[in-house]
């Protein structure tokens, strides 16, 4: 693993021998497997292996390559959102006058069988060099009306506490940056990365969010609670960003199981994402009039702190709009 990004203590699964001997995947699927590998990332921690009964169950489906990730259907897109044509310097994506994005690596705890950036992430983590995050401070910088600054990826919570702490404290030196957000799986995925080192680096002065991505109640484990509790002690508000997956969430009642376990765990459900068309995804369309349906089903049966708004990334970096 690069250095400057945080190991966990259990082994991580990364290939689809380690797959199959874990029990994951059927001995049949691994040739097919070891062609998805040569082209996306693997990577299950401990804390999401464990929770998967099968690799069609609606953890399994998120996370155990299958072979339909070779398929590309006409539609989809290597950067469904533009993030590249909206990137003025390495690591900035700036699609809104008032709030930019840094992407300091590009590894992340777990790789996302559906990730709308499946194309650029993977093991060898496409850490920022020290000149390249100067680069990106200045021309945050340089920018009066940035008032927020979206720490994704990747995943900004598996650098290591140091080097985040780092990044957190020069980006709350800017003036005019007066909101910090990070986008992560960790609270879910590897939560012991959650410790007393991560928690001091998070510690700061500018007002943080932690927006934190899952898209099915069983991916909120006792550990991940815990840790969830551990960030809310510290006074970070904590949102919840899913995405809508065929045969993993779009059902009433698979969405109100999730939308509470965040609640439970202190977590506000703030995004419903409809699925962005990257590369191989097809499997996981839902159409939106059925996302819709599914929302104007929960109305009365989950309360209404429990709704996020249902939301598409235009193509072409038009944005988001309510759906």
């Amino acid at each position: 693993m690069p250095d400057g990004i945080s190991s966990p203590k259990q082994r991580t699964l990364r290939t689809p021998q380690e797959l199959v001997q874990a029990g994951l995947l059927p001995p049949e699927a691994l040739a097919d497997a070891q062609a998805v590998a040569t082209r996306y990332a693997i990577a299950l921690p401990p804390a999401l292996a464990a929770r998967i009964e099968t690799p069609h169950d609606p953890l399994g489906l998120q996370f155990i390559p299958d072979a339909a990730e070779l398929i590309t259907a006409p539609h989809e897109d290597a950067d469904p959102i533009a993030d590249e044509a909206l990137s003025p310097i390495p690591g900035i994506v700036h699609r809104y006058p008032d709030r930019a994005l840094l992407k300091p690596l590009l590894a992340c705890p777990v790789y996302c069988r559906f990730c709308f950036r499946r194309e650029q992430v993977g093991p060898d983590g496409g850490l920022l060099s020290a000149d390249e995050l100067d680069a990106a401070y200045a021309y945050i910088a340089e920018r009066p009306a940035i008032r927020e600054i979206i720490l994704t990826g990747g995943d900004p919570l598996i650098l290591s506490p140091r080097r985040l702490g780092d990044i957190l404290r020069r980006l709350q030196a800017i003036p005019h940056v007066e909101l910090l957000r990070i986008h992560s799986r960790v609270p879910v995925a590897d939560p012991s990365l959650l410790n007393d080192a991560l928690l001091a680096a998070l510690d700061i002065e500018t007002p943080l969010y932690i927006a934190v991505h899952a898209n099915h109640a069983r991916e909120f484990s006792p550990e991940a609670n815990a840790g969830l509790r551990r960030l809310s002690r510290l006074g970070i508000p904590l949102l919840g960003q899913s995405v809508l997956l065929k045969d993993v969430n779009d059902s009433e009642d698979a969405l109100a199981a999730l939308f509470r376990a965040m609640l439970r765990a202190r977590v506000k459900p703030y995004y419903l994402h409809q699925l962005d068309p990257a590369p191989g995804t097809a499997r996981f369309h839902v159409e939106p009039a059925r996302g819709r349906e599914i929302l104007a089903a929960l109305r009365g049966r989950i309360s209404g702190t429990a709704f996020p708004t249902y939301i598409l990334d235009r193509p072409g970096g038009l944005g988001k709009i309510p759906l």
